[in-house]
């Protein structure tokens, strides 16, 4: 009797914490679907709201709204989320955006977001993305051939820069002056 009462006090014990579990995983899922519905309405106080416990990474995730908005970022396919782990969640994101369509090249990057979800809040996040090469090569032309057109806008850029907009919309000059000069019209 009493290794029966053990087994079922046991199974009830893993019981909860899958739910538990469970609970973590869709409440988590919930706080990213609310990160990326934010970012995309480039709304900066719907944004600010999500971002209310974030470390460092709120400025410069504030900033990238402001770049997404003016580069017109456009969502093609919002993809299943990754939970990587109990507290860190992937959100890629396939948008169409000014600067790689100024390139005129058949892409659309995939933007992930990787939050880290604590009690209920995010607390970082860190983005990567797979800008092609040709993103690279303009990115680099412009600061080599065109330093005047994006040194203003541009300064403190990612860090502590005010003027995406301006950042953004000098780098699409610089792009579609680099795709007029390298022939790839």
């Amino acid at each position: 009797m009493r290794m029966i009462l053990i087994f079922l006090v046991t199974g009830l014990l893993f019981s909860g914490c899958e739910n538990t579990n469970k609970s973590n995983y869709t409440d988590n899922l919930e706080i990213a679907n609310k990160f990326i519905d934010a970012f995309y309405s480039f709304d900066n106080d719907s944004l600010q709201e999500v971002l209310s416990r974030t470390d460092d990474s709120k400025q410069s995730i504030l900033y990238y709204q402001g770049w997404a908005k003016c580069g017109n970022y456009v969502i093609i396919e919002r993809h299943q989320f990754i939970v990587t782990n109990d507290s860190v969640i992937k959100c890629p994101i396939t948008v169409k955006d000014d600067l790689i369509g100024t390139l005129k090249i058949d892409f659309h990057t995939t933007d992930t977001f990787h939050l880290t979800i604590i009690d209920g809040k995010i607390r970082s996040i860190q983005s990567s993305s797979n800008d092609p090469e040709k993103y690279f090569q303009a990115k680099e032309w412009v600061k080599q051939n065109l330093p005047e057109l994006i040194e203003v806008p541009c300064q403190g850029i990612w860090e502590d820069g005010t003027s995406p907009c301006d950042c953004v919309q000098a780098m699409v000059k610089g792009f579609a002056e680099f795709v007029k000069n390298s022939g790839n019209n």
